[in-house]
């Protein structure tokens, strides 16, 4: 069963950038946790996990391209089975009104949660500056291949921080999230280190500039944050 999620997870994202606008899509697990799927730029995320009992189950992403109907994603993170890290993966999908259809070894249906074309904040960005703790911004993953990066759709984000190059996945989080007047705010559905988190909402003050997101405030621990972010090309 974990083989056709996966599959399913990646059916669903080509699918959506090949028909579909990019953005967030959704679908429940007959275990009863949810899965979502966030479509930011040339990048997918997903991930399982039940609100209700704070339990994260499994997160996977990575780059894609399409050609037509047909969609080639290539995992740069695993949390449940490193093996297909860098493997790419070519499926076929069909995708009609807010429904997507997957087929595989079994028919799995996706439901759109929102539609991310000309929503400033939508993509897929990547953190380059963060505080020392002295008030001062400096320059973090410029040097190997470590990277935290954050997907965001209309309403939906998840930050995952991971090392392709050694199959690493170290932690993840997500929900929705809310932008406006200057306000960004996070409210937390599932958090791979301390599913405590859960439920609580994280409020920052925040800036676009040409693909440059500046945001301030306090990170889930109550730790002063101060971060730079900018869009992948």
């Amino acid at each position: 069963m974990k083989s056709i999620l996966t599959t399913a997870f990646l059916l669903i994202a080509f699918l959506s950038l090949a028909q579909a606008p990019k953005g967030a899509w959704k679908s429940q697990e007959p275990t009863g946790s949810a899965s979502t799927l966030i479509v930011a730029d040339n990048y997918l995320v997903i991930a399982s996990y039940s609100i209700g009992n704070k339990y994260f189950e499994r997160t996977e992403g990575g780059p894609f391209t399409m050609s037509g109907d047909k969609m080639t994603y290539t995992p740069e993170f695993n949390s449940a089975d490193t093996a297909k890290v860098g493997v790419p993966i070519e499926f076929t999908v069909t995708v009609k009104d807010d429904i997507l259809t997957l087929r595989y070894e079994e028919a799995m249906v996706w439901m759109r949660v929102d539609d991310a074309n000309n929503v400033p904040m939508a993509g897929a960005w990547h953190i380059t500056e963060r505080d020392n703790g002295n008030g001062e911004l400096v320059k973090i993953h410029q040097n190997g291949t470590r990277k935290t990066l954050k997907l965001l759709s209309k309403t939906r984000f998840q930050w995952f921080a991971i090392d392709p190059a050694v199959k690493g996945f170290y932690a993840t989080g997500g929900g929705t999230y809310t932008a406006k007047d200057g306000k960004y705010t996070e409210n937390i559905q599932f958090f791979s280190k301390d599913n405590n988190r859960v439920g609580s909402s994280l409020k920052f003050d925040y800036k676009l500039d040409n693909g440059r997101w500046e945001h301030s405030g306090k990170s889930s621990d109550g730790k002063p944050v101060h971060e730079i972010w900018e869009k992948i090309p």
